[in-house]
Order: structure tokens, then sequence, then C-alpha cells
């Protein structure tokens, strides 16, 4: 479901599907080869949403960015299922994992890993290429050369995802 709200609405670019049970409401914009899930939330009615080419919203991730703010995720950012951001940006390549909450105005780094259901709190800020975990979360260790191999294959999966819903569609039986 998309809409307008005070005069803004959602935008999204070519290849990007983005699922008929996801609620994209007021200024949010989408880049190519995009994957926004079922049951997502994006709720940018009183600041911003931007998306960068070949991201992936898993299903049932709330966006809202801070009021009169902008919440940037960058490109090939994976962010797990049923993840909450609030955060100003997301560096790309970034992975957020299942769970995982991302609090106001928050900052995650280029490349860096939230792990499952860990919370980098309000005004916080992850650096560039490390794993983070825990509430609040703490840096863990850099990123490997394994974890860099597995969620390159996860950031391809969803962009394949997004084309094949695209051009398949999908049919309501019941």
């Amino acid at each position: 479901m998309i809409y307008s709200f005070d005069g803004r609405e959602p935008k999204f670019e070519s290849g990007t599907y983005v699922s008929e049970t996801a609620t994209l409401i007021g200024d949010v914009r989408i880049g190519n080869n995009c994957y926004i899930g079922h049951g997502a939330v994006l709720l940018a009615d009183q600041g911003t949403i931007e998306i960068g080419d070949g991201s992936a919203v898993e299903e049932a991730v709330v966006i809202h960015p801070p009021a009169l703010g902008k919440c940037r995720i960058g490109k090939r950012v994976t962010v797990g299922h049923g993840a909450i951001i609030h955060a100003r940006w997301i560096g790309d390549n970034a992975t957020i994992g299942m769970g995982a909450v991302i609090g106001i105005a928050a900052k995650v780094g280029e490349g860096s890993i939230i792990t499952e259901n860990s919370v980098v709190r309000m005004n916080r800020e992850i650096r560039a290429g490390v794993v983070a975990r825990g509430n609040p979360a703490k840096v863990i260790r850099e990123v490997s050369r394994k974890d860099l191999d597995f969620w390159v294959l996860g950031k391809a999966y969803y962009i394949e995802m997004a084309k094949k819903y695209l051009g398949l569609g999908i049919t309501r039986i019941g």
C-alpha cells in the first residue's frame, strides 16, 4: 500500500519490488533493484527515508526517520526481518540482523554487521567494517572474509528475488 501524506509521496526506481502488503507513507525514496518485503512499514510522515540501489528491507521491518530528519540507508544494505530502524544513516553494504533496533539518529558504518536482536542506542555510532552485538551493541570484532563472502550472496539473493517477484508476480489463492 502506497500513500501520499502532506503533499509527499513514495517514489521508487526500476527493478524495485515493493510487496503489496508493505506500507509506504510520505517521502520515501527507493533506488534501483531493491526488495521491500511483505509487511514492511516505511513511514516518512515527518521526515525522509532514502534507500540506495540493491538494498533489501525484509519482511516486517519498520523504518521511521527522526522528525524532520532523514534516514539514509545506503546501497546493497540488508535489513533483516523484524528490525526497527530510526537511524540517521546506515552505510553502504551494511547488514542489520533480524530483530535488531537502530535507535533515533544512530549511525551504522559502511560494511558493518549488527547481529540479530542487537540494539544500537539513540545517537550512537558503530564504525565501518565491524561486527557489533548486544544491548547496547558493542563492537566484538572486525568483519571477516567469511562474513563478506556470505553477505555478498545474501545481498545478491534479494536482488534476484525482486526480479523474480516483478517477473512472475504473486497470485492470491485464498
